[in-house]
């Protein structure tokens, strides 16, 4: 499938700082793509060239078949930015916030697709409320509303969930859903490991102005070993005895459970046989061997921390 959006070692410094050194992925049309990084790892650097509030100091990017840096007008007109913080009008209703994008992006039949998305975003009760009296998650969903008047083919979403409660990162992660859904092209920037994982059909971990991985959440989960098994006791004594008889390898407590602990190994079958064998010739009655797969979050550590202890 051709791209919507394809970048293409892209770079940019501000003055010493290389915040993008050499960063290149394309987006289908269509599907969510997740750029997963900490903080300052140059995410809404990366958002900025390509909504083209920002140049680039070396690369090339498109969207919709343009060039970001000398069609960024063709470029404006295809997509459409949420920011980290909404940029509602606090003291505007959620209704008039609608309409004043509309009228400033001269759509025909402003009030129409002002009350539609109102509906769609569940706003309705609240359209003729001043934005200021607006929960959180409230306002961000009149954000996304507001970004979706001109019908965009393509939505930046930077950080969207940002401060939200669990219940409305919930709420907001079924609205990107729906967004991708109506075949619409998602670019989501987060720092949060499950909502990439839940949300994004591929994931790029962007680490010190580089991609360093990409793929799905699967994909990328393949990458590391399986080498983590978690040993279940009958009591917590047992638990610890075992961990001092295991004390070569690296042990990590299970939350929530006294009588397991986690047991880091190589992954190879010879590590797993010398766990049991040890746990075997003892005096430590085991209940149960399991063997767990790696997640997001320990892929994201080893790729971003270099931890080799990662299971």
């Amino acid at each position: 499938m051709e791209p919507i959006i394809s970048v293409q070692s892209l770079k940019k410094s501000f003055k010493a700082n290389h915040v993008l050194k050499d960063v290149s992925f394309t987006i289908p049309k269509g599907s969510i793509f997740a750029l997963l990084g900490s903080n300052g790892a140059g995410k809404t650097t990366a958002v900025r060239i390509l909504s083209t509030l920002s140049r680039a100091d070396g690369g090339k990017a498109t969207i919709c078949g343009y060039d970001v840096k000398r069609q960024a007008d063709q470029v404006r007109e295809c997509i459409s930015l949420t920011g980290q913080f909404a940029a509602v009008d606090e003291i505007l209703t959620g209704r008039e916030n609608l309409r004043l994008i509309g009228k400033l992006r001269r759509l025909p039949d402003v009030a129409k697709r002002a009350d539609e998305l109102l509906a769609s975003f569940n706003l309705e009760d609240a359209a003729n409320r001043l934005a200021q009296t607006y929960s959180g998650g409230m306002r961000r969903r009149l954000d996304i509303a507001m970004s979706l008047m001109g019908n965009p083919q393509v939505i930046f979403l930077d950080e969207p969930t940002t401060g939200l409660d669990p219940q409305s990162r919930i709420a907001m992660w079924e609205m990107v859903k729906g967004l991708a859904g109506s075949g619409i092209t998602v670019l989501l920037t987060t720092q949060y490991l499950e909502e990439a994982e839940y949300l994004a059909d591929r994931i790029a971990i962007l680490h010190e102005g580089v991609i360093t991985a990409e793929g799905t959440a699967q994909e990328l989960k393949t990458t590391l070993p399986r080498g983590s098994v978690q040993l279940d006791f009958n009591k917590s004594l047992d638990a610890e005895a075992a961990r001092v008889l295991l004390d070569m390898y690296r042990i990590k407590k299970v939350e929530g459970e006294p009588r397991s602990i986690d047991v880091s190994t190589d992954g190879s079958p010879a590590q797993f046989a010398d766990v049991l064998s040890r746990i075997d010739n003892s005096d430590i009655p085991l209940v149960r061997f399991t063997q767990k797969l790696p997640t997001l979050e320990d892929v994201f550590l080893k790729l971003v921390n270099g931890n080799d202890n990662q299971a």
